[in-house]
Protein backbone atom coordinates (compact mmCIF):
# COMPACT_ATOMS: atom_id res chain seq x y z
CA UNK A 1 0.00 0.00 0.00
CA UNK A 2 1.23 3.50 -0.84
CA UNK A 3 2.83 5.81 1.67
CA UNK A 4 3.15 9.50 0.91
CA UNK A 5 4.28 12.70 2.57
CA UNK A 6 1.47 15.21 2.14
CA UNK A 7 2.06 18.93 2.52
CA UNK A 8 -0.60 21.50 3.32
CA UNK A 9 0.38 24.89 1.90
CA UNK A 10 -1.62 27.38 3.94
CA UNK A 11 -1.62 30.82 2.36
CA UNK A 12 -1.68 34.04 4.30
CA UNK A 13 -3.86 36.90 3.12
CA UNK A 14 -4.05 37.98 -0.51
CA UNK A 15 -5.06 41.59 -0.87
CA UNK A 16 -7.36 42.90 -3.57
CA UNK A 17 -4.45 44.69 -5.24
CA UNK A 18 -2.19 41.62 -5.35
CA UNK A 19 -1.60 40.12 -8.78
CA UNK A 20 -1.90 36.45 -9.63
CA UNK A 21 1.81 36.44 -10.43
CA UNK A 22 2.59 37.58 -6.88
CA UNK A 23 0.42 34.82 -5.41
CA UNK A 24 1.90 32.15 -7.69
CA UNK A 25 5.39 33.15 -6.57
CA UNK A 26 4.34 32.51 -2.96
CA UNK A 27 2.81 29.18 -3.96
CA UNK A 28 6.04 28.15 -5.68
CA UNK A 29 8.06 29.05 -2.58
CA UNK A 30 5.86 26.74 -0.49
CA UNK A 31 6.08 24.06 -3.19
CA UNK A 32 9.87 24.15 -3.08
CA UNK A 33 9.82 23.96 0.70
CA UNK A 34 7.49 20.96 0.50
CA UNK A 35 9.72 19.19 -2.02
CA UNK A 36 12.74 19.71 0.26
CA UNK A 37 10.83 17.85 2.99
CA UNK A 38 10.07 14.92 0.70
CA UNK A 39 6.42 15.78 -0.01
CA UNK A 40 4.93 14.43 -3.22
CA UNK A 41 1.55 16.16 -2.93
CA UNK A 42 0.90 19.79 -1.97
CA UNK A 43 -2.61 20.93 -1.03
CA UNK A 44 -3.39 24.64 -1.47
CA UNK A 45 -6.55 26.54 -0.41
CA UNK A 46 -9.80 27.45 -2.09
CA UNK A 47 -9.62 30.51 -4.41
CA UNK A 48 -5.85 30.36 -4.00
CA UNK A 49 -5.06 32.88 -6.75
CA UNK A 50 -7.10 35.85 -5.54
CA UNK A 51 -8.53 37.58 -2.53
CA UNK A 52 -11.85 36.17 -1.31
CA UNK A 53 -13.81 38.38 -3.68
CA UNK A 54 -17.34 37.18 -2.69
CA UNK A 55 -17.07 39.60 0.24
CA UNK A 56 -17.47 42.43 -2.28
CA UNK A 57 -20.78 43.37 -3.92
CA UNK A 58 -20.14 44.01 -7.61
CA UNK A 59 -23.13 44.91 -9.81
CA UNK A 60 -20.95 44.97 -12.95
CA UNK A 61 -20.35 41.44 -14.24
CA UNK A 62 -17.42 42.64 -16.32
CA UNK A 63 -15.71 43.42 -13.02
CA UNK A 64 -16.78 40.09 -11.55
CA UNK A 65 -15.27 38.19 -14.44
CA UNK A 66 -11.83 39.66 -13.80
CA UNK A 67 -11.58 37.34 -10.77
CA UNK A 68 -12.20 34.22 -12.87
CA UNK A 69 -9.83 32.00 -14.85
CA UNK A 70 -10.87 31.10 -18.41
CA UNK A 71 -8.35 28.27 -18.73
CA UNK A 72 -6.11 26.25 -16.48
CA UNK A 73 -3.18 26.35 -16.61
CA UNK A 74 -2.86 29.86 -17.98
CA UNK A 75 -0.07 32.38 -18.32
CA UNK A 76 -0.08 33.31 -14.64
CA UNK A 77 -0.21 29.76 -13.29
CA UNK A 78 2.00 27.97 -15.81
CA UNK A 79 5.16 28.59 -13.72
CA UNK A 80 3.53 26.71 -10.82
CA UNK A 81 2.67 23.74 -13.03
CA UNK A 82 6.14 23.70 -14.56
CA UNK A 83 7.91 23.89 -11.21
CA UNK A 84 5.69 21.16 -9.76
CA UNK A 85 6.51 18.96 -12.76
CA UNK A 86 10.23 19.65 -12.43
CA UNK A 87 10.13 18.75 -8.73
CA UNK A 88 7.92 15.71 -9.27
CA UNK A 89 5.22 16.98 -6.90
CA UNK A 90 1.47 16.67 -7.45
CA UNK A 91 -0.64 19.69 -6.51
CA UNK A 92 -4.25 20.60 -5.87
CA UNK A 93 -5.61 24.14 -5.57
CA UNK A 94 -8.80 26.12 -5.94
CA UNK A 95 -9.73 28.98 -8.25
CA UNK A 96 -12.72 30.74 -9.77
CA UNK A 97 -13.56 29.13 -13.12
CA UNK A 98 -15.34 30.78 -16.05
CA UNK A 99 -16.25 28.16 -18.63
CA UNK A 100 -16.22 28.80 -22.40
CA UNK A 101 -20.03 28.80 -22.39
CA UNK A 102 -20.25 31.40 -19.61
CA UNK A 103 -20.75 29.40 -16.43
CA UNK A 104 -19.12 30.45 -13.15
CA UNK A 105 -17.87 27.84 -10.67
CA UNK A 106 -15.78 27.66 -7.53
CA UNK A 107 -13.38 24.99 -8.72
CA UNK A 108 -10.49 22.82 -7.58
CA UNK A 109 -8.11 20.79 -9.73
CA UNK A 110 -5.76 17.91 -8.98
CA UNK A 111 -2.57 17.07 -10.88
CA UNK A 112 -0.23 14.12 -10.96
CA UNK A 113 3.53 14.44 -10.43
CA UNK A 114 4.00 15.19 -14.13
CA UNK A 115 1.99 18.40 -13.84
CA UNK A 116 -0.98 16.93 -15.72
CA UNK A 117 -4.51 17.70 -14.52
CA UNK A 118 -6.16 14.42 -13.58
CA UNK A 119 -9.25 15.64 -11.71
CA UNK A 120 -11.59 18.59 -11.39
CA UNK A 121 -14.24 19.37 -8.77
CA UNK A 122 -16.74 22.22 -8.63
CA UNK A 123 -18.05 23.33 -5.23
CA UNK A 124 -21.52 21.99 -4.52
CA UNK A 125 -22.52 23.41 -1.11
CA UNK A 126 -22.47 27.17 -1.72
CA UNK A 127 -22.99 29.24 1.45
CA UNK A 128 -24.03 32.87 1.73
CA UNK A 129 -26.58 34.80 -0.30
CA UNK A 130 -27.14 36.20 -3.80
CA UNK A 131 -28.02 39.89 -3.31
CA UNK A 132 -26.62 42.74 -1.23
CA UNK A 133 -27.73 42.41 2.39
CA UNK A 134 -27.44 45.61 4.45
CA UNK A 135 -28.04 43.70 7.69
CA UNK A 136 -24.81 41.72 7.45
CA UNK A 137 -21.54 42.83 8.93
CA UNK A 138 -19.97 41.93 5.58
CA UNK A 139 -21.19 40.29 2.40
CA UNK A 140 -20.81 36.62 1.51
CA UNK A 141 -22.03 36.50 -2.07
CA UNK A 142 -21.00 33.04 -3.23
CA UNK A 143 -24.56 32.32 -4.34
CA UNK A 144 -24.37 35.42 -6.54
CA UNK A 145 -21.05 34.74 -8.22
CA UNK A 146 -21.02 30.93 -8.45
CA UNK A 147 -23.35 28.21 -9.66
CA UNK A 148 -23.60 24.95 -7.69
CA UNK A 149 -21.10 22.46 -8.98
CA UNK A 150 -22.26 20.13 -11.75
CA UNK A 151 -19.60 17.40 -11.63
CA UNK A 152 -20.68 15.58 -8.47
CA UNK A 153 -18.32 14.02 -5.92
CA UNK A 154 -15.75 11.90 -7.76
CA UNK A 155 -12.48 10.17 -6.98
CA UNK A 156 -9.32 9.57 -8.97
CA UNK A 157 -6.51 7.06 -8.50
CA UNK A 158 -3.55 9.41 -8.40
CA UNK A 159 -0.02 8.32 -7.55
CA UNK A 160 -1.38 5.05 -6.19
CA UNK A 161 -3.92 6.69 -3.86
CA UNK A 162 -7.70 7.08 -4.30
CA UNK A 163 -8.20 10.84 -3.96
CA UNK A 164 -11.27 13.05 -3.81
CA UNK A 165 -11.75 16.80 -3.54
CA UNK A 166 -14.16 19.15 -1.81
CA UNK A 167 -14.15 22.90 -1.14
CA UNK A 168 -14.72 24.92 2.04
CA UNK A 169 -18.39 24.66 3.09
CA UNK A 170 -18.54 21.13 1.66
CA UNK A 171 -16.51 20.02 4.69
CA UNK A 172 -19.46 20.68 6.99
CA UNK A 173 -21.80 18.28 5.16
CA UNK A 174 -21.51 14.55 5.94
CA UNK A 175 -22.89 13.71 2.50
CA UNK A 176 -19.65 15.02 0.99
CA UNK A 177 -17.47 12.47 2.72
CA UNK A 178 -19.94 9.61 2.40
CA UNK A 179 -20.26 10.04 -1.38
CA UNK A 180 -16.47 9.85 -1.58
CA UNK A 181 -16.24 7.09 1.00
CA UNK A 182 -18.58 4.90 -1.03
CA UNK A 183 -15.97 5.06 -3.80
CA UNK A 184 -13.19 3.87 -1.49
CA UNK A 185 -11.58 7.27 -0.98
CA UNK A 186 -8.27 7.28 0.90
CA UNK A 187 -7.52 11.02 0.84
CA UNK A 188 -9.90 13.97 0.72
CA UNK A 189 -8.35 17.38 0.02
CA UNK A 190 -10.36 20.45 1.05
CA UNK A 191 -9.26 24.04 0.55
CA UNK A 192 -11.14 26.79 2.34
CA UNK A 193 -11.46 30.55 2.90
CA UNK A 194 -13.47 30.94 6.10
CA UNK A 195 -14.23 34.31 7.71
CA UNK A 196 -13.07 34.43 11.33
CA UNK A 197 -16.49 35.76 12.37
CA UNK A 198 -19.99 34.97 11.17
CA UNK A 199 -21.58 37.88 9.32
CA UNK A 200 -24.98 36.96 10.76
CA UNK A 201 -23.90 36.15 14.33
CA UNK A 202 -21.24 38.41 15.79
CA UNK A 203 -20.99 36.20 18.88
CA UNK A 204 -19.68 33.31 16.77
CA UNK A 205 -16.02 34.16 16.72
CA UNK A 206 -12.85 32.45 15.59
CA UNK A 207 -12.55 29.97 18.47
CA UNK A 208 -15.93 28.41 17.78
CA UNK A 209 -15.40 28.49 14.03
CA UNK A 210 -12.07 26.70 14.33
CA UNK A 211 -13.68 24.09 16.57
CA UNK A 212 -16.45 23.45 14.05
CA UNK A 213 -13.95 23.21 11.20
CA UNK A 214 -11.81 20.65 13.02
CA UNK A 215 -14.89 18.74 14.19
CA UNK A 216 -16.17 18.42 10.62
CA UNK A 217 -12.83 17.36 9.16
CA UNK A 218 -12.10 14.85 11.91
CA UNK A 219 -15.59 13.33 11.78
CA UNK A 220 -15.45 13.01 7.99
CA UNK A 221 -12.09 11.29 8.19
CA UNK A 222 -13.12 8.84 10.92
CA UNK A 223 -16.57 7.99 9.55
CA UNK A 224 -15.10 7.13 6.15
CA UNK A 225 -11.71 5.77 7.23
CA UNK A 226 -9.80 8.27 5.09
CA UNK A 227 -7.07 10.85 5.43
CA UNK A 228 -8.33 14.44 5.13
CA UNK A 229 -6.30 17.58 4.46
CA UNK A 230 -8.15 20.82 5.17
CA UNK A 231 -6.02 23.80 4.12
CA UNK A 232 -6.87 27.48 4.62
CA UNK A 233 -6.23 30.88 3.21
CA UNK A 234 -5.94 32.96 6.36
CA UNK A 235 -5.21 36.35 7.87
CA UNK A 236 -6.44 39.90 7.32
CA UNK A 237 -7.58 40.34 3.71
CA UNK A 238 -8.57 43.90 2.84
CA UNK A 239 -9.61 44.49 6.44
CA UNK A 240 -11.56 41.23 6.76
CA UNK A 241 -10.14 38.37 8.89
CA UNK A 242 -9.98 34.82 7.60
CA UNK A 243 -9.31 32.07 10.12
CA UNK A 244 -6.46 29.62 9.61
CA UNK A 245 -6.50 26.26 11.32
CA UNK A 246 -5.15 24.12 8.47
CA UNK A 247 -4.90 20.47 9.53
CA UNK A 248 -4.15 17.00 8.19
CA UNK A 249 -6.22 14.22 9.77
CA UNK A 250 -5.70 10.46 9.80
CA UNK A 251 -8.36 7.76 9.22
CA UNK A 252 -8.97 7.48 12.99
CA UNK A 253 -9.78 11.18 13.18
CA UNK A 254 -6.54 12.21 14.87
CA UNK A 255 -4.82 15.42 13.79
CA UNK A 256 -1.36 14.71 12.39
CA UNK A 257 -0.33 18.29 11.61
CA UNK A 258 -1.75 21.73 12.38
CA UNK A 259 -0.79 25.22 11.20
CA UNK A 260 0.20 27.60 13.98
CA UNK A 261 -0.03 30.93 12.15
CA UNK A 262 -2.28 32.84 9.76
CA UNK A 263 0.54 33.38 7.27
CA UNK A 264 2.05 31.38 4.44
CA UNK A 265 2.91 28.18 6.31
CA UNK A 266 3.70 24.62 5.32
CA UNK A 267 2.54 21.63 7.33
CA UNK A 268 3.45 18.04 6.49
CA UNK A 269 2.36 14.55 7.48
CA UNK A 270 3.69 11.14 6.58
CA UNK A 271 0.61 9.18 5.52
CA UNK A 272 0.49 5.39 5.39
CA UNK A 273 -2.61 4.62 3.37
CA UNK A 274 -2.73 1.03 4.61
CA UNK A 275 -4.23 2.59 7.77
CA UNK A 276 -7.47 3.20 5.83
CA UNK A 277 -8.11 -0.54 5.61
CA UNK A 278 -9.03 -1.20 9.24
CA UNK A 279 -11.97 1.20 9.41
CA UNK A 280 -13.14 0.28 5.92
CA UNK A 281 -13.21 -3.43 6.83
CA UNK A 282 -14.73 -3.19 10.33
CA UNK A 283 -17.10 -0.57 11.74
CA UNK A 284 -17.35 1.30 8.42
CA UNK A 285 -17.57 -1.75 6.17
CA UNK A 286 -20.40 -0.20 4.19
CA UNK A 287 -21.36 -3.37 2.33
CA UNK A 288 -22.06 -5.19 5.60
CA UNK A 289 -23.51 -2.44 7.74
CA UNK A 290 -25.29 0.26 5.70
CA UNK A 291 -29.12 0.09 5.56
CA UNK A 292 -30.06 2.14 2.54
CA UNK A 293 -33.72 1.04 2.73
CA UNK A 294 -34.02 3.53 5.61
CA UNK A 295 -32.08 6.41 4.04
CA UNK A 296 -34.54 7.50 1.36
CA UNK A 297 -35.37 10.75 3.11
CA UNK A 298 -31.78 11.94 2.60
CA UNK A 299 -32.13 12.13 -1.19
CA UNK A 300 -35.88 12.80 -1.45
CA UNK A 301 -36.08 15.81 0.88
CA UNK A 302 -34.07 19.03 1.30
CA UNK A 303 -35.65 21.21 4.01
CA UNK A 304 -36.90 20.04 7.39
CA UNK A 305 -40.48 18.72 7.55
CA UNK A 306 -41.93 18.47 11.04
CA UNK A 307 -44.69 15.86 10.91
CA UNK A 308 -45.27 15.14 14.61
Amino acid sequence: MTTMTIAGAQLGPTQKADSREQVVARMIALLEQAASKGATLVVYPELALTTFFPRWYMPDWNEVDTWFEREMPNGATMPLFERARDLGVAITFGYAELTPDGHHFNTSILTNRKGEIVGKYRKIHLPGHDEYDPNRGFQHLEKRYFEPGDLGFNVWRNEGVIMGMAICNDRRWPETYRCLGLQGVELVTIGYNTPAVNAEMSAEGKEKRLFHSELSLQAGAYQNATFVAGIAKAGMEDGHPLMGGSIIVDPDGFILARAETEDDELITADCDFSKCAFGKSTIFDFARHRRIEHYGRITSQTGVKVEV
